[in-house]
């Protein structure tokens, strides 16, 4: 594994300096208010910010007191020297500017979609250091938070019985509009349609609760937009624990949602939300003969911590101070892009797709669409022309 150009530091006594590349809306509106309260709070302090467009970096400066603005990441890198690389930009940049940050001895906190394909995801984690960091970790925020994290002891201390069946919703709506931008919608820019850009949160947050998958099976459709992903798929997923799971996303649905719904022997769990979730947002129903007082005991959440950035940045800052992985990086935040891979494949090949099956000469392992750059787009009844 190649060493990084600088050994891990405790970061004990001091402040973690932060950079952020990319000057966009998700720059703006999530990591640099999570930065910004740690901030507060003496954990952390952003030094610098990257973005190719000059005016974009300075207006995002502008009144956040970053003392720095750059157009190049690698001189940045070297200038600044940052603890911390907050990358936010479109996903065909992340392998990149990931590699170049862990490189220079920063630890990576990259927005999701993580990058376009395994290939990708394996050339990234060849580059963190050995024990102690710096590590790469993928901006899953829906994990985070004390009602993902009730749940996830309520199962996996067998609380609520054996799991047997679950859901997993991500129905959104998009318009035209939204296309627009040139990167979406285009496999060798975004790299996959609403399972690879927004269902990827609530697929991952039911990895994060149930455990390694087995198999999957799937369909993908082009039925509205014109671009060259699919805007909806469906798949039935096996774990390894035997529940079995429906994994629907979409951009058609006017009526957004996004939910997961775990049928146990016990009770059921379901989550209804949108773009993240609070202790209200989830619901525990008990099966016929469970005792009430046992029930109310499931529903204390204990304070309500939201899913955010902030809740995950929490976690990272604390991983880094303990130079230890954080979730959602290595093995962890991989067994999730597997998962997608595998319903491209099985849509696109329609196979049965296994966890552990596509590696080096999968033409899925190098990229979603199974094909080379240039690849020509999917038909409207969803396989590929």
């Amino acid at each position: 594994m190649p060493p990084s150009s600088r050994s891990p530091v405790p970061f004990n006594g001091r402040r973690i300096r932060a950079a952020v590349v990319g000057a966009g809306a998700i720059a703006r509106g999530s990591h640099l208010p999570a930065l910004a309260q740690l901030a507060r709070e003496g954990e952390t302090e952003v030094v610098a910010a990257v973005d190719i467009d000059k005016d974009a970096v300075a207006a995002f400066r502008a009144g956040t007191g970053i003392p720095h603005a750059y157009t190049d990441l690698d001189r940045m890198l070297a200038e600044q020297r940052p603890d911390l690389v907050s990358v936010c930009t479109p996903p065909t940049l992340h392998r990149a500017q990931t590699v170049a940050a862990l490189r220079a001895g920063a630890w990576v906190w990259c927005e999701k979609p993580p990058v376009p394909s395994l290939a990708d995801f394996d050339a990234i984690e060849a580059e963190e250091g050995a024990d102690g960091g710096p590590y790469a970790a993928i901006v899953f925020q829906h994990r985070f938070g004390s009602g993902s994290r009730h749940v996830r002891r309520l199962l996996a201390e067998g609380a609520l019985g054996r799991p047997l069946v679950a859901h997993c919703q991500t129905t959104w709506y998009r318009d035209a509009a939204y296309y627009a931008v040139p990167w979406r919608g285009r496999w060798h820019t975004e790299g996959g349609g609403p399972a690879m850009g927004h269902g990827i949160h609530q697929m991952d947050l039911l990895l994060d609760l149930l455990g390694p998958w087995r198999e999957v099976r799937a369909m993908a459709g082009r039925l509205v937009h014109d671009v060259e992903t699919e805007d909806v798929s469906t798949a039935l997923v096996r774990f390894e624990s035997g529940v079995l799971a429906t994994v629907v996303n979409s951009v058609l649905s006017p009526d957004e949602v996004s939910r997961i719904r775990v049928d146990c022997e016990r009770a059921t769990v379901e989550l209804t939300h949108l773009y993240g979730h609070a202790n209200g947002n989830w619901r525990i129903t008990p099966a016929p003969g469970v005792p009430a007082e046992l029930a109310e005991t499931w529903r204390d959440f204990g304070p309500d911590v939201p899913s955010s950035h902030l809740a995950q940045l929490r976690e990272l800052v604390a991983s880094m101070r303990a130079g230890q992985r954080p979730r959602s990086s290595g093995a962890d935040g991989r067994t999730s892009l597997e998962l997608i891979t595998a319903l491209y494949k099985s849509a696109f090949t329609d196979t049965t797709v296994r966890a552990g099956g596509i590696g080096p000469g999968d033409p899925y392992y190098s990229a979603l669409h199974g094909g080379a750059p240039g690849w020509a787009p999917m038909t409207a009844e969803g396989v590929p022309a």
